[in-house]
């Protein structure tokens, strides 16, 4: 049987760029003609995604498989681990809960999950002529190199040639590269085909001299200085690249609070694309303003959340707007503290036989459940100012909610979700903004609010957006890396 080539894309660290760069060659090999699927043993965010399937996943695989043009499945990323305290995560394997666990814990455990891991990997590997593998963090992390599964680990269990790339940005790119190669076994050195310098701005003439000593010292080729590429791309778990002042010289401006265990927040990628919407994550009182929208998003810890807003003023701040009459939205876990009470019986979210007085805007109770609904939605919305509105969403919580207040949306089937009361809407469902439909009727709302001229033009589908992105980011990575090059090193192997 055929099996298909691999290349595998490491990091000096969290954050060097590993995730867009994955993108990049699965959309660059896709449009070359190739079957390319993305690949990633263990992923560790609270951005997640639903499959067709019902079953969940890292949100940077699903953007990958998006950017090779095929339907994200849950084998390209078998283990998530979604943090839910400092030391501790939800542990899922091909898209199912398998438990919570403490740090330590799942570094025994994961030892077990080495067959599911492989399994999945050769499944993708007969189906596709090219696999593009992800590493996490930095495969120098001495600490936790015994059992590695992600990074040089997975690279000798798979044997897969790796790319190292470091970020420029942060600045010290040439002490990242080198320092990690130094810290590698003589093995794993020799598993780096090439480096990666991530993220350049400048002239790179100036570059050039560091980077003939890089090559001197390490005896590794430099196969490219990537730009700056300025792409809208769904981060998997970083909120950083959106706290820049994308609200500047936009007329309607929403505040996002920026929870602590905050997920899911690719949620507002298209209202941050929209030309009338600015989008601000906030995460004090000083900082909140007066804005025209306040969004609760979703949380991987709905409760602890309520209490960290309690506790900092800002749920004192979002009730005296909502009783001016300023509109609220609430989304998944942000839907959740909306309502009056929640209850955690089994012990979901900490101590069982909890419970908590919610922020009362709306008539709702939560009984959290060790149950998780994974599912995709389409549905009409039935709330006014967007009665009518017909969108398509996830849901993907532990909860079940009973309120009392008119509907926000009723699904296909009749089934109803959510709530609303005046000025204040909660829903469970994510990715709402993704059909643009919404985005619009959310702009056009607001701005009738502001007395402004609404934006007239139809409204863009966040794949349609995505789609150009993905080809402008293929683009510049294309023509900064020497793919002849890439080809060779996935031959060779």
């Amino acid at each position: 049987m055929k099996r298909a080539k691999n290349i595998m894309i490491q990091g000096t660290m969290s954050g060097a760029g590993k995730s867009l760069l994955c993108a990049a060659l699965c959309r660059i090999f896709a449009r070359d003609g190739l079957r390319a699927a993305p690949f990633k043993s263990q992923n560790m965010a609270l951005n997640s995604y639903v499959t067709d399937a019902g079953l969940e996943m890292g949100r940077a695989q699903a953007v990958q498989a998006q950017a090779a043009g095929i339907v994200p499945d849950v084998r390209m990323n078998p283990i998530l681990l979604k943090p839910s305290s400092d030391t501790g995560s939800q542990v899922i394997v091909r898209g199912e809960v398998r438990g919570q666990m403490a740090a330590a814990e799942y570094f025994k455990y994961k030892k077990k999950l080495i067959p599911e891991v492989l399994a999945a990997y050769e499944e993708l590997a007969a189906a596709y002529d090219v696999l593009v593998i992800e590493g996490a963090g930095s495969p120098a992390e001495i600490n936790l190199k015994e059992d590695d599964i992600v990074n040089m680990g997975l690279a000798r269990m798979v044997d897969a040639p790796v790319l190292l790339a470091g970020d420029i940005d942060r600045g010290g790119v040439f002490a990242q590269l080198y320092g990690t190669i130094a810290l590698l076994e003589e093995d794993e050195r020799a598993r780096i085909a090439g480096l990666i310098v991530n993220k350049f701005r400048g002239d790179e003439t100036i570059l050039r001299p560091g980077l003939a000593m890089l090559e001197e010292k390490t005896k590794k080729p430099v196969l490219g200085v990537v730009p700056y590429l300025r792409v809208d791309i769904d981060d998997e778990d970083s909120l950083a690249p959106r706290l820049t002042a994308r609200a500047a010289g936009k007329p309607l401006d929403i505040a996002v609070i920026r929870l602590p265990y905050l997920s899911n927040f690719t949620d507002f990628a298209p209202l941050e694309a929209h030309p009338q919407t600015g989008v601000r994550y906030v995460d004090s009182l000083r900082a909140l303003g007066a804005p025209d929208l306040i969004i609760l998003p979703g949380t991987k810890r709905t409760m602890g959340d309520l209490l960290w807003l309690r506790q900092n003023g800002l749920e004192g701040a979002i009730l005296r707007f909502a009783a001016m009459g300023g509109p609220v939205l609430g989304i998944c876990g942000g839907y959740q503290m909306l309502g009056t009470a929640l209850h955690d019986p089994e012990g979901v979210e900490g101590a069982p036989g909890r419970s908590l007085r919610g922020m009362g805007l709306l008539a709702a109770e939560t009984v959290f459940e060790g149950e998780k609904t994974r599912t995709k939605r389409r549905t009409v919305i039935s709330a006014e100012p967007w009665k009518g509105t017909v969108i398509e969403g996830y849901e993907i919580h532990m909860g079940r909610t009973i309120g009392e207040d008119a509907p926000f949306c009723r699904f296909d089937g009749g089934a109803e979700d959510g709530g609303c009361r005046g000025n204040v809407w909660g829903t469970y469902l994510h990715g709402l903004f993704d059909s643009g439909t919404l985005t619009q009727g959310l702009a056009s709302f607001l701005c009738g609010r502001k007395g402004l001229a609404a934006e007239t033009a139809a409204p863009c589908t966040h794949r349609a957006y995505q789609e150009r992105q993905f080809d402008l980011l293929a683009d510049g990575v294309g023509r900064a890396l020497d793919m002849e090059a890439v080809y060779r090193i996935m031959e060779g192997y």
